[in-house]
């Protein structure tokens, strides 16, 4: 089956699904995240075929998630490590586990994210870095970019007549 592209599209969330929208790809960002860098640690984690690893590899890295680093020459191997815009994508998992523990774990959760100096858990949520406000849907809408074309327009006009027709 033949990937779809979404590169071009003028929306952000396509663009990032282009580069991370398979669940492959998000659970070995996942593995890197918990400090797996090489092929066998990936595959032993993941119950995913050899070439299907493979391939997601080779896409974060074109992604610019994960960069190759040889760390033998003969034979030669390689390690994946996560570059800087595969560290951005943190918050998009620590996001992702949160709301997978509140909406997915009937048995109680399985992992979760805590204070490295005090153990307790964290209640990871998503604030405005200038105010530190809760990004809230009250607080907080979808608006059109300077960079928006006019269909980016259309649907932010769209969703802002449906907050206000909501606030009547």
């Amino acid at each position: 089956m033949q990937k779809t592209d979404l590169s071009d599209m003028d929306c952000p969330i396509a663009r990032a699904f282009d580069r991370v929208g398979e669940w492959w790809s998000i659970l070995i960002l996942r593995d890197a995240f918990h400090g797996l860098t090489r092929f066998d640690q990936f595959q032993k984690s993941l119950p995913i075929a050899p070439n299907m690893l493979t391939r997601r590899l080779n896409e974060l890295v074109a992604g610019g998630l994960l960069e190759r680093r040889l760390y033998n020459e003969r034979p030669p191997r390689y390690e994946y490590v996560l570059t800087e815009r595969g560290r951005d994508f943190r918050p998009v998992m620590i996001a992702m586990m949160a709301w997978g523990n509140r909406h997915f774990a009937p048995e109680g959760v399985q992992s979760m994210l805590v204070d490295v100096e005090t153990g307790v858990e964290a209640d990871p949520v998503l604030v405005d870095r200038t105010t530190l406000r809760p990004l809230t849907e009250r607080d907080f809408t979808f608006a059109a970019g300077p960079a928006a074309t006019d269909a980016v327009k259309r649907r932010m006009a769209f969703v802002e007549r449906r907050r206000e027709k909501a606030n009547e």
